[in-house]
This record gives structure tokens, sequence and C-alpha cells, in this order.
């Protein structure tokens, strides 16, 4: 039995079927003790190597979406913001969104967890398969920039247009200059039929006068806006409760 194990043990290595052969020993237990027939122990073991391949395959595409933090909806704390709009941003959780290729726009003043729930909401897409990428605008823009300057442009472009899901945070916090305002556009332009999750302290109607040239505005943000699903969320700064807590023997000291 142990020589046909060994032997097993190889072909699963040869085969790179790890996630057969970190289970094996356990799925031998199990089938020694009388709990899985022959085909229960093959399924069980084809089982522990697809799950295996998911985990993988779920780790390579939140390191690739580059979010800033493991922010998730199950993190996010409703109860000390209550006048967040909870029940529609649950329905965003739904992500129907998604497959059409609509966007969300979540936007309000600072500190209320726009950034949070941005990343939630490609957290998620990300667990159903999706590829996300999160930027703030203003690198996104200055690596658009930087591709005109070193002729890589169309292949930065690329690399942003592609993912299902593409979150720019801090959308519409200046004005932008004339290739900024063109670079935007080629931008959601190659992206059509593909979701855009934007973070804004400005109401959309606000982002027009922000363009140098009202014809690419309009162009734009009436493609844009008229294709989202809007938020706003309102109410006091949520990043008080992510202050880091005081450890235990910090309480009742004074400043020094």
């Amino acid at each position: 039995m142990t020589v046909l194990t060994n032997v097993l043990q190889q072909s699963l290595r040869q085969l790179k079927l790890s996630g057969m052969l970190e289970t094996l020993d356990a799925r031998l237990t199990q089938a020694g003790a009388g709990e899985l027939g022959h085909l229960d122990f093959l399924q069980v073991l084809c089982q522990d190597e697809i799950s295996r391949r998911e985990t993988q395959a779920l780790t390579r595409r939140i390191r690739r979406a580059r979010f800033e933090d493991t922010a998730t909806l199950e993190t996010f704390d409703f109860a000390a913001a209550p006048k967040l709009p909870a029940a529609q941003i649950r329905d965003l959780a739904a992500l129907r969104w998604l497959q059409p290729g609509e966007s969300v726009i979540l936007y309000g003043p600072v500190g209320v967890g726009k950034t949070h729930i941005a990343q939630a909401l490609g957290h998620l897409a990300v667990r159903q398969g999706a590829d996300a990428r999160f930027a703030k605008t203003s690198r996104a823009l200055a690596d658009l920039a930087g591709g005109r300057a070193d002729h890589s442009w169309d292949r930065r472009l690329r690399e942003l247009a592609r993912p299902d899901v593409l979150i720019l945070d801090d959308f519409a916090m200046r004005e932008l200059t004339p290739p900024q305002a063109d670079d935007l556009y080629e931008l959601i332009t190659e992206r059509a039929g593909r979701s855009l999750i934007l973070t804004s302290n400005r109401a959309p109607q606000d982002w027009y006068p922000l363009f140098p040239n009202p014809v690419v505005a309009e162009s734009l943000l009436d493609r844009l806006i008229n294709n989202s699903h809007q938020l706003f969320m309102n109410g006091a700064s949520y990043r008080p409760n992510k202050r880091p807590k005081a450890a235990a023997g910090d309480t009742g000291k004074k400043a020094g």
C-alpha cells in the first residue's frame, strides 16, 4: 500500500495536482475507514484540486486589482454610519450592474467611506470571477501622461481598459488640463461595455466645469452619468472608526 501511495504521489506531482497531493493522506484515511467509496474518493480528490485552483486564481485577481486595503462589506461598520443608504449599498452588492457593463458613482463629503465601499464592490466582483483594477484618478492620468513621453501610451491605455471593473478613486478632484481631459475621454470611450466605479467629493452635475472643452465634457459625461447607478453618501466621517486602537497599557496615560 505504501509503495502504491508513493507512486500515486509522484504521479500527482508530475501532473502538478498539488491540491490532490496535499489532501491525499487525509482522503486515504477516510477511504480506509469506510467513509468514502471508490467514486466518492475520486470525486472528493478532484474537488480538492478545483478548490486549490480557485483559491489561487482569486489570489491572483486580488493582487492584480491593486486594492489599497482589504476593504469588504463585511468589515464596514454600518452602525457607525447610520445616515448612509445601507439598503442601496447592499443592492449594489448584488452586482446586477456588472454583467451589462453599467457603472457606479459614489459621491459625497470627505471621509464617509466612499473608497471603502468602492473597493468592497470590487472585491465582490473579483470573488465572482471578474478582473478589477483600483487606481487614484490622478495616478491613472499621470500614468497615461507618462505613456505619451515614452511612446507606451497605447499599452498603458489597454491595461486600464482591460479589467471588467475599473475603480477610479477621487474622481473630479480638480480642473483637468486639456491632455488629461483627452486621456480621460479616450479611457472612458475604450472601456465602453465595461463597468466603472467612481468616487468623488463632487456631485456628477458639478463635473462639467472641470473640463476645459465643453464639447468633450458633454460627450463624455452625458454618456457616463446616464449609464450609471448614482449613490449620494452623506453623514459623519467614517475615518475615526479606522483609527488604530490604543494598547491596553496606554489607557489613562498622559501625553509626555
